[in-house]
């Protein structure tokens, strides 16, 4: 365990609050006018996914647990969870759905993710930061509509739903990000 201090809490990073895990969904620094700077957190306590809110002076130490992190392809994913390999030793690893959460959309086979893992269990998942879908269905596309500003909605491979540019239509390759579910560009392959 490392003592660091609070304004340098990031999300993903494992916080042991008197020998309770917990990992950080949202980590923000406010500076009011007058007083001092807070680190506002929002965490989910890990051994039983209850979302806590914590606030800390941003100069106060918190502990920070040992996680490693390391890298594993998506297999498949069938009624134990999802399954993982990893690509060096090929060990197999299954990750509980909880844990996965609203990224399974963005999962297909062979993509490369990081696990976080703390003393063998899987506490959370890292995806590339990007990742490339197929759209399924969308509005048609209107002819003369290529820069207009206003997006149109779009589900895609995964089931994930994200806003596209009017001219972007059905079978369409698009690269999305993950940090927060928005259209990129075009895919360009």
């Amino acid at each position: 365990m490392a003592k660091v201090i609070a304004s340098s809490i990031r999300k993903g990073n494992v916080i042991d609050m008197n020998g309770v895990l917990y990992i950080v969904l949202t980590a923000e620094n406010v500076h009011p006018g007058k007083g001092n700077s807070v680190t506002q957190v929002e965490m989910r306590r890990i051994s039983d996914g209850v979302k806590v809110s914590e606030r800390w002076r941003t100069v106060d130490s918190v502990e920070k647990a040992h996680v490693d992190e390391e890298e594993f392809d998506f297999l498949y994913e069938d009624g134990e969870g999802f399954h993982f390999m990893n690509p060096e030793t090929y060990e197999q690893v299954a990750v509980s759905a909880d844990v996965i959460g609203d990224d399974k959309g963005y999962l297909k086979e062979g993509i490369r993710c990081w696990l976080l893992i703390h003393e063998g269990n899987v506490l959370s998942i890292e995806l590339p930061q990007k990742v490339t879908v197929e759209v399924l269905e969308t509005e048609p596309v209107v002819k003369g509509q290529t820069a207009s500003s206003s997006y149109k909605p779009a589900v895609c491979t995964g089931g994930l739903r994200v806003m596209v540019p009017p001219h972007i239509g059905v079978g369409t390759k698009i690269v999305i990000s993950t940090a927060d579910n928005t259209y990129s560009e075009r895919a360009k392959d």
